[in-house]
C-alpha cells in the first residue's frame, strides 16, 4: 500500500527556517502530483503548494517568494524548504500524493494519498 511519511516538524521563531521532507512507499513521487497543506486548528486544510509531473510549481499567495516545493527523484521523497516563517505558517502540515492528476491546490479532496501530518509551530 501507498505510504507518506512526514519528516518530524518542530518549533521556530519567526523569521526562521523550516525544511520538511516527505518519503514515499510503493508509489513513485516522479510520476505523481504532489502537494504540502496545512491545517491550523479549527480550520480548514488548505494547500500550500504543489508540484505536477512535469516540475510545474503551484503557491498559495501566502507562501509565494518564501516557501518553494520540490521532488528528490533519486530519493523518492518530497520537500518544502520553508523561509521567513511567519506566525500564521503554524499548523499540521501534510503531504499528498495522486498519480492520475485533475489535482488542484484548492482542493484537498483531489489528492487520493496523504501522509499523518506533521506539526510545525511558529512563535512570534
Amino acid at each position: 500500500q501507498v505510504q507518506l511519511v512526514e519528516s518530524v516538524g518542530g518549533s521556530v521563531q519567526s523569521g526562521g527556517s523550516m525544511r520538511l521532507s516527505c518519503a514515499a512507499s510503493n508509489v513513485t513521487v516522479e510520476d505523481c502530483y504532489m502537494g504540502w497543506f496545512r491545517q491550523a486548528p479549527g480550520a480548514e486544510r488548505e494547500g500550500v503548494a504543489m508540484i505536477e509531473r512535469d516540475g510545474t510549481t503551484v503557491y498559495a499567495d501566502s507562501v509565494k517568494g518564501r516557501f518553494t516545493i520540490m521532488k528528490d527523484n533519486a530519493q523518492n521523497i518530497l520537500i518544502l524548504q520553508m523561509n521567513s516563517l511567519e506566525f500564521e505558517d503554524t499548523g499540521m502540515y501534510f503531504c499528498a500524493a495522486d498519480p492520475w492528476g485533475g489535482t488542484h491546490l484548492s482542493d484537498p479532496r483531489t489528492f487520493v494519498y496523504w501522509g499523518q501530518g506533521t506539526q510545525v509551530t511558529v512563535s512570534s
